[in-house]
Protein backbone atom coordinates (compact mmCIF):
# COMPACT_ATOMS: atom_id res chain seq x y z
CA UNK A 1 0.00 0.00 0.00
CA UNK A 2 1.37 3.45 -0.94
CA UNK A 3 0.72 5.34 2.30
CA UNK A 4 2.41 8.53 1.10
CA UNK A 5 -0.04 8.66 -1.83
CA UNK A 6 -2.94 8.44 0.64
CA UNK A 7 -1.66 11.59 2.40
CA UNK A 8 -1.10 14.44 -0.08
CA UNK A 9 1.01 16.39 2.45
CA UNK A 10 3.37 13.42 2.83
CA UNK A 11 3.81 13.33 -0.94
CA UNK A 12 4.48 17.07 -1.12
CA UNK A 13 7.04 16.87 1.69
CA UNK A 14 8.76 13.89 0.07
CA UNK A 15 8.06 11.41 2.91
CA UNK A 16 9.08 7.87 2.01
CA UNK A 17 7.65 4.97 4.05
CA UNK A 18 10.20 2.15 4.36
CA UNK A 19 8.37 -0.13 6.80
CA UNK A 20 4.78 -0.15 7.95
CA UNK A 21 3.24 -2.56 10.43
CA UNK A 22 1.25 -2.75 13.64
CA UNK A 23 4.49 -2.82 15.63
CA UNK A 24 5.92 0.33 14.06
CA UNK A 25 6.44 2.54 11.04
CA UNK A 26 9.75 3.76 9.63
CA UNK A 27 10.36 6.36 6.97
CA UNK A 28 12.66 9.00 5.55
CA UNK A 29 12.42 12.68 4.71
CA UNK A 30 15.06 14.30 2.48
CA UNK A 31 15.75 17.84 3.74
CA UNK A 32 15.30 20.15 0.75
CA UNK A 33 15.75 23.92 0.67
CA UNK A 34 11.99 24.52 0.32
CA UNK A 35 11.25 22.90 3.73
CA UNK A 36 14.06 24.74 5.54
CA UNK A 37 14.30 27.90 7.59
CA UNK A 38 16.52 30.81 6.60
CA UNK A 39 19.35 29.06 8.47
CA UNK A 40 19.31 26.09 6.06
CA UNK A 41 17.89 23.68 8.65
CA UNK A 42 14.63 21.80 8.37
CA UNK A 43 11.63 23.77 9.61
CA UNK A 44 10.04 22.53 12.83
CA UNK A 45 6.68 22.27 11.10
CA UNK A 46 8.14 19.88 8.53
CA UNK A 47 9.55 17.74 11.34
CA UNK A 48 6.17 17.66 13.06
CA UNK A 49 4.35 16.82 9.82
CA UNK A 50 6.84 14.01 9.10
CA UNK A 51 6.27 12.51 12.55
CA UNK A 52 2.49 12.90 12.20
CA UNK A 53 2.54 11.03 8.89
CA UNK A 54 4.43 8.10 10.41
CA UNK A 55 2.21 7.91 13.49
CA UNK A 56 -0.94 8.21 11.40
CA UNK A 57 0.10 5.23 9.26
CA UNK A 58 0.66 3.19 12.40
CA UNK A 59 -2.67 4.25 13.86
CA UNK A 60 -4.42 3.35 10.61
CA UNK A 61 -2.84 -0.11 10.60
CA UNK A 62 -4.00 -0.78 14.16
CA UNK A 63 -7.60 0.38 13.79
CA UNK A 64 -10.13 -1.88 15.52
CA UNK A 65 -12.57 -3.86 13.38
CA UNK A 66 -15.38 -1.59 12.16
CA UNK A 67 -13.52 1.72 12.64
CA UNK A 68 -13.64 4.14 9.73
CA UNK A 69 -10.39 6.04 10.22
CA UNK A 70 -8.17 7.98 12.56
CA UNK A 71 -7.24 11.59 13.26
CA UNK A 72 -4.56 13.28 15.35
CA UNK A 73 -5.99 14.97 18.45
CA UNK A 74 -2.74 15.83 20.28
CA UNK A 75 0.92 16.09 19.42
CA UNK A 76 3.95 17.15 21.44
CA UNK A 77 7.38 17.69 19.96
CA UNK A 78 10.72 17.99 21.71
CA UNK A 79 13.25 19.45 19.31
CA UNK A 80 16.65 17.96 20.11
CA UNK A 81 18.88 19.06 17.24
CA UNK A 82 19.04 20.37 13.70
CA UNK A 83 18.39 18.63 10.40
CA UNK A 84 20.62 20.44 7.93
CA UNK A 85 19.66 21.04 4.33
CA UNK A 86 20.91 18.17 2.18
CA UNK A 87 20.60 15.61 4.97
CA UNK A 88 18.00 12.85 5.22
CA UNK A 89 15.86 12.50 8.33
CA UNK A 90 14.98 9.01 9.49
CA UNK A 91 11.87 8.49 11.60
CA UNK A 92 10.66 5.51 13.59
CA UNK A 93 7.16 5.53 15.10
CA UNK A 94 6.30 2.93 17.72
CA UNK A 95 3.03 2.33 19.54
CA UNK A 96 2.85 3.29 23.21
CA UNK A 97 -0.78 2.19 23.62
CA UNK A 98 -3.37 0.87 21.22
CA UNK A 99 -6.97 1.06 22.36
CA UNK A 100 -10.50 0.98 21.03
CA UNK A 101 -10.86 4.78 21.09
CA UNK A 102 -7.28 6.08 21.07
CA UNK A 103 -3.78 5.09 20.13
CA UNK A 104 -0.60 6.81 21.28
CA UNK A 105 2.55 6.79 19.15
CA UNK A 106 6.07 7.96 19.84
CA UNK A 107 8.29 8.95 16.91
CA UNK A 108 12.05 9.38 17.17
CA UNK A 109 13.61 11.42 14.38
CA UNK A 110 17.34 11.41 13.62
CA UNK A 111 19.59 12.28 10.73
CA UNK A 112 20.98 9.34 8.74
CA UNK A 113 24.24 10.04 10.59
CA UNK A 114 22.43 9.27 13.87
CA UNK A 115 22.14 12.82 15.25
CA UNK A 116 18.98 13.30 17.35
CA UNK A 117 16.52 15.78 15.81
CA UNK A 118 13.18 15.33 17.60
CA UNK A 119 11.06 13.15 19.83
CA UNK A 120 7.33 13.37 19.11
CA UNK A 121 4.42 11.87 21.04
CA UNK A 122 1.01 11.95 19.40
CA UNK A 123 -2.46 10.74 20.23
CA UNK A 124 -4.68 9.43 17.46
CA UNK A 125 -8.44 9.20 17.93
CA UNK A 126 -10.25 6.27 16.33
CA UNK A 127 -13.14 7.37 14.12
CA UNK A 128 -16.31 5.28 13.99
CA UNK A 129 -19.09 5.38 11.38
CA UNK A 130 -22.11 7.49 12.38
Amino acid sequence: MDFAAMMPLAGMLGVEIDKAGKDGVAGRLPVRADICTAGHIVHGGAIMAFADCLGAVGAFLTLPQGASGTTTIESKTNFLGAGPEGSVLVGEATPVKIGKRLSVWQTRIRTEAGEEVALVTQTQMVLWPA
